[in-house]
């Protein structure tokens, strides 16, 4: 009995340091995933420490060793990966295998914001996506889309892992995803047939601040209150206070390899726009930093048009051309236009494919060489004043402003007293590129206005459809 119970225990305590020994990967590393294609891709985990880990790839037949760190059992290694394609396999070994099935290889975006970003292709309640219904009933696994819904997670400490899991192109997780980064997916597969995968983590309401990390924070941004993470007084706000939505919702997917980044988020910043021009700068660099992507692409939305109970107020307007100057700030970066998008009844558009479509049509032409469109917005680039009109010049490419032959709504102008009076406007037929403005009750105008109020409606674009940005003339 005694020789019986010996061999039980052994047998337990072998059983135990064989399940100790066994590796750990981090939620964003499994089935279903896709990987940058010719790259060397992050693989990481835990295993024992000290232990060996091996890790082979079925597309090429390697194997990559490295040794788990002697204190923390952690370990990372990088696999070269081929051209889009799959399904394949990853083993993973400290003694025991873990084998990643079902895995593709293609073009890998992040996406990261606030509401707008979050909002799902089925909407939300009693605000619908148009065209998300559709979206849903046409999802089927054999497209290579994939899909990892971030679940959210603040927290005053960096996390190292997050619920998250990849999914396949079925109509549940489809619904389930962000409209905004589906439809840019859904864009970017059809123009180039290769695999597309999206990790999208976002949460509504939250301000730029959670999403930056501590040091930058701390060394760049004295002003943004740091008390809830130096512990000196309890989180105000899960969604607000500075990094938490980066410690708990980014820094458990890092340094995971990716293409490029997607970000709508503003509207809780649009009251302090020059600040914003400086957060948003940090972010991307930040970002950039972390996923040891240097020159990741970074697209975002410049918020669309609401009331925020003053439709007549200029603050979108103000943070509207703060967006557009971070352009200036941020290299390799792109801004899609959604003037023309808004919804009066509620902050959440439900126009999701067009903003998906015009942040896809920016990677398209400036990282996958589809350079016969034209995906950046015409934007305002002189004026002049004569015989009591503005004429008004853009930045566009040889196809020109559109459409022509059609009055204009959303400009305005000024005169000497600053008050702003809507204005007819139609677009020159001497070379398309410029606007004539005009409004009987400003005789003398001396300042333009596009579509620079809380509430408006675009309705200038270039030929490919791409909307122009809002702009103002004047530095009132």
């Amino acid at each position: 009995m005694k020789r019986y119970l010996f061999f039980v225990a052994l047998a337990t305590l072998l059983a135990c340091g064989t399940l100790q020994a066994k590796i750990t990967l981090p939620s964003v590393i499994g089935d279903n995933m896709v990987l940058q294609q010719q790259t060397d891709a992050a693989l990481w985990g835990k295993a024992e420490p000290g232990r060996k880990v091996t890790v082979k790839t079925s597309w090429n037949k390697k194997t990559v060793r490295t040794t788990a760190d002697p204190q923390t059992g952690q370990w990372l290694v990088r696999v070269a990966t081929p051209a889009a394609g799959g399904p394949y396999e990853i083993t993973i070994s400290d003694g025991e295998k873990v084998t990643l099935k079902n895995i593709l290889i293609g073009e890998v975006w992040f996406a990261s914001g606030q509401s707008n970003m979050e909002m799902p292709v089925r909407g939300f309640q009693g605000q619908p996506t148009i065209g998300g219904t559709e979206a849903i009933l046409a999802a089927h696994k054999e497209r290579p889309i994939r899909v990892c819904n971030v679940q959210k997670q603040s927290s005053i400490e960096v996390k190292e892992d997050v619920t998250c899991k990849w999914e396949e192109h079925t109509p549940g997780a489809v619904a389930a995803t962000s409209a905004a980064a589906y439809f840019f997916a859904d864009a970017v597969q059809a123009a180039l047939g290769v695999p597309v995968g999206i990790i999208h983590s976002s949460w509504g309401g939250s301000s730029i601040q959670t999403w930056i990390p501590y040091e930058v924070l701390k060394e760049q941004f004295p002003e943004v209150d740091l008390g809830s993470v130096e512990k000196t007084h309890p989180v105000k706000s899960a969604n607000h206070d500075g990094c938490l939505l980066f410690n708990g919702m980014v820094a458990p997917l890092l340094p995971y390899t990716i293409k490029g980044m997607l970000w709508y988020q503003g509207e809780t910043n649009r009251g302090a726009p020059d600040q914003y021009i400086r957060l948003q700068t940090a972010y991307v660099q930040a970002m950039r930093d972390r996923f040891q992507a240097p020159d990741a692409p970074f697209y975002f939305v410049q918020i669309a048009p609401w009331p925020y109970g003053s439709p007549q107020s200029f603050d979108c307007g103000y943070f509207y051309e703060a967006q557009q100057k971070s352009l200036e700030t941020i290299p390799h970066s792109g801004m899609a236009v959604t003037c023309d998008v808004g919804d009066y009844g509620t902050i959440h558009p439900s126009r999701k494919r067009e903003v998906g479509q015009r942040l896809a049509w920016l990677a398209l032409e400036h990282d996958y060489g589809f350079d016969a469109i034209k995906a950046d917005a015409p934007t305002y680039a002189g004026v002049t004043f004569q015989d009591g009109k503005a004429v008004v010049t853009f930045n566009v490419d040889n196809l020109c402003l559109a459409p022509i032959g059609t009055p204009l709504e959303g400009f305005e102008v000024a005169g000497e007293d600053r008050v702003f009076h809507k204005a007819d406007a139609m677009i020159d037929g001497g070379g398309f590129k410029r606007v004539i403005v005009s409004c009987a009750e400003v005789p003398a105008p001396v300042a333009v206005r596009y579509c620079f109020r809380n509430w408006c409606k675009g309705s200038l674009y270039n030929t490919y459809g791409v909307p122009a940005a809002p702009f103002r003339t004047d530095n009132w």
